[in-house]
């Protein structure tokens, strides 16, 4: 079997509205992580990913 996907989280939790400025992740990901499939969990990481690196273009 396929190695799991590790959770993005970096216990730095920095909610704002919707999204965690920490991981990427947006609460319902965060809320549905443990439940989630691979598939779904490779999918959530890639937007949380890119989440954060439209978070960073805007700091500059």
């Amino acid at each position: 079997m396929a190695k799991d996907i590790d959770n993005p989280c970096i216990s730095v939790c920095q909610l704002n509205s919707e999204l965690c400025l920490s991981c990427g992740r947006s609460k319902e990901e965060i809320k549905r992580w443990k439940r989630m499939k691979r598939p779904e969990k490779m999918a959530a990481v890639q937007r949380a990913a890119l989440r954060l690196k439209s978070l960073q273009k805007k700091q500059r």
